[in-house]
């Protein structure tokens, strides 16, 4: 059955692709970069744990947990947040994101030893010719902040990420001798950084193949390579799975795509495309995915677009005539299945979601008939043509109250 289904829809996007596909991991920074959005709520304590788990159920390997080095409030919930992987025993790892400088160094050590889960130090540092312009920077400034936090992070026992801001735009010479410094003074991964989005595809590509034959150079193969985008072109999405075909290792995304200006790569798309390009296992359940972006968008006071995909209120909803008469023929055969992908390009019930017909001005009778008897009403013709002719005089869909309101009308009661 499985092999007959396949032969339903050709799929064009698996020609001659590698059939071997790349197990990449995943860090989510809703909870630190997210947050650096001008427009979202910096959640409570409570709620940042529970979107924690939400990231531990949805296979979601890493997490950024905070900068502690921003004051008092960061350390208290990077601590807190770092106690509730211990103690739930969550199977998400921590890092924390830091300036190459030992102040923001030293609060990421101290919350390691205080919980003794181990936290992985991000340390980042500008690395694009206009922002040395700007900061008033030479290399040999950048490469000394370099070596000293990431000496004093190994010496306190962190392992260490080397994250260069905005390497999109940076020189490769500058690149080379930064990220060279990096691992040699023993960073374990090294982060490429689409800082203000500016990467195409064929950039990533480009500049990823540039840096894996740096780290391969450096005889550090051991060293792992992450991208991090943002989303200031529209490309956030398309960028990271390119750069996953490039060869990365881990990609960076926060839920719904918050972030500073247009956002970061959303990781809940992320998600979706990497199941189902086969970058993730299978058997990854991820029908809690829907649960983890509305927490996020209640948390953080970011409303979810009607548009939006898989979770969007509209996502897996038709009230076109044409398009909700084929997803009922699927329904009324039984097949699930059919009827999660005859008009839709994502399955539904993949992440505990169902395909809904809706009643509007584009509607059919199929349409109306369908509702009724989802909801226990026998389909009359006087029943059907009442609300038929409602939705086709009204300018949008009809909510399911004001449907109600008509199926529950008398026999002879006249037409709205």
């Amino acid at each position: 059955m499985a092999d007959e289904r396949r032969e339903l829809i050709y799929d064009w996007n698996e020609v001659d692709r590698p059939r071997d596909r790349p197990r990449v991991t995943l860090d989510d920074e809703t909870l630190r970069d997210g947050l650096q959005s001008p427009s979202v709520h910096d959640p409570q304590i409570g709620e940042k744990i529970e979107i924690l788990h939400l990231m531990d159920a949805l296979g979601i390997d890493t997490a950024d947990i905070g900068l502690p080095g921003a004051g008092p409030r960061a350390v208290a919930d990077v601590t807190r947040l770092a106690e509730e992987i211990r103690d739930a025993k969550l199977r998400v790892r921590a890092n924390c994101a830091a300036r190459t400088v030992i102040a923001d160094v030293r609060p990421i050590a101290e919350i390691q030893q205080k919980t003794g889960v181990p936290l992985l130090a991000c340390t980042f540092l500008g690395s694009s010719e206009i922002r040395k312009v700007t900061e008033s920077w030479d290399l040999e400034r950048m490469l000394r902040h370099t070596t000293e936090a990431i000496d004093f992070a190994v010496r306190e026992g962190l392992e260490v990420m080397y994250v260069t801001e905005d390497t999109t735009r940076a020189h490769p010479e500058t690149i080379d001798r930064l990220y060279r410094a990096a691992i040699d003074h023993g960073a374990a991964r090294v982060c490429v950084c689409d800082t203000v989005g500016h990467a195409t595809p064929h950039g990533v590509h480009q500049l990823v193949r540039h840096v894996k034959k740096l780290v391969a150079e450096a005889g550090r193969p051991e060293v792992k390579i992450d991208w991090h985008g943002h989303n200031d072109r529209g490309l956030g999405l398309i960028n990271a799975l390119a750069a996953i075909e490039a060869g990365v290792d881990q990609v960076h995304g926060c839920a719904l795509g918050i972030g500073e200006r247009c956002g970061n790569t959303a990781m809940d798309q992320l998600l979706v495309n990497m199941y189902l390009m086969g970058y993730l296992d299978e058997d990854r359940d991820l029908t809690r995915l829907p649960e983890y972006v509305q927490k996020v968008s209640e948390s953080c006071r970011v409303p979810v677009p009607v548009n939006y995909p898989v979770v969007g209120k509209d996502a897996f909803e038709t009230a076109t005539g044409v398009h909700a008469a084929a997803v009922i023929k699927a329904l009324r055969r039984g097949d699930a299945w059919l009827a999660n992908r005859v008009y839709s390009g994502v399955p539904a019930d993949i992440f505990g979601l169902e395909q809904k017909i809706t009643i509007g001005p584009m509607s059919g009778r199929s349409n109306v008939t369908y509702w009724l008897e989802k909801r226990g009403f026998e389909p009359t013709e006087e029943r059907v043509e009442r609300i038929f002719e409602v939705a086709k005089s009204s300018h949008r869909i009809l909510t399911d109250d004001e449907v109600l309101a008509l199926a529950r009308e008398p026999a002879d009661a006249p037409s709205a």
